[in-house]
């Protein structure tokens, strides 16, 4: 069994004020992938570092910005950082790590909701990811991408859909972008396992009481080839710990 484990942490800096390490003690992922880092790796925090994990980042060039990790009991055999596109690989995106028998990548898909031109640029990651996707949908290694995509995909993985088909996030583009990610060769962990359960959700604002009041958006995946997605046998959103304004995104694989 592998517990793996998908967090945007918003800054690893201040998840680790509010308990990061208790939560990793408690939940005990034999993998977590990292979004947002916000960090370079001599600023992650001393105790995170000697928890018995190998340690790999994919660090933003832009100081206190994006980047990902991940963080994992058994050494990989190798690790990559990038999908070898300039602006892309700046902003600290994508990392992956390989097993003997599995690939896991910690993702991280630029948010729109700032305007235009960062909308522009999320959807330019997504057409370059949904081509960098489907080269590991053409061996007999499965694999997963773990991460905060940015995109709600269907009406019950948001609150009040009827009044956020023009928000960023739950775009009839950006939505479409995530069914064709799917029908390229991977599956919704996650949604597979709790098909009709609503009310799920992953992130929420931190005004209005969101959490409490549960108004969330599920932006969080676990996307995986059909043989590993086949193989989860658990999955959990771990809404009680408040590190973030993210929940880890939990799922147990009999590998």
């Amino acid at each position: 069994m592998k517990k793996i484990s998908s967090y945007n942490v918003n800054g690893i800096r201040a998840a680790h004020r509010k308990g990061f390490v208790d939560w990793v003690e408690e939940s005990d992922p034999d993998i977590i992938c990292i979004q947002e880092l916000r960090a370079t790796e001599k600023q992650i925090p001393k105790d995170i570092r000697e928890l018995d994990y190998h340690e790999h980042y994919h660090v933003a060039e832009k100081k206190g910005y994006s980047g990902v990790a991940i963080y994992t009991k058994e050494e990989p055999i190798h690790v990559e950082s990038g999908i070898g596109v300039d602006w892309i690989d700046a902003e600290g995106r994508i990392i992956m790590a390989e097993y003997d028998s599995f690939r896991v990548f910690s993702v991280y898909a630029p948010s729109g909701t700032t305007g235009d031109i960062r909308q522009d640029m999320k959807m330019d990651f997504l057409d370059k990811f949904i081509q960098f996707g489907e080269r590991f949908t053409k061996d007999n290694k499965p694999s997963v991408f773990c991460g905060d995509f940015n995109i709600c995909h269907t009406e019950i993985d948001i609150h009040n859909p009827d009044k956020q088909h023009k928000t960023s996030g739950f775009l009839p583009e950006e939505r479409q972008w995530v069914s064709e990610f799917l029908d390229r060769g991977y599956e919704d962990v996650f949604r597979k396992l709790h098909p009709e359960k609503k009310d799920l959700y992953s992130w929420w604002s931190y005004r209005a009481a969101s959490k409490e009041r549960n108004k969330g958006w599920r932006i969080d995946y676990h996307l995986a080839t059909p043989d590993l997605s086949g193989s989860a046998v658990e999955a959990e959103i771990e809404k009680k710990w408040d590190l973030s304004d993210h929940a880890p995104v939990s799922i147990t694989y009999d590998i």
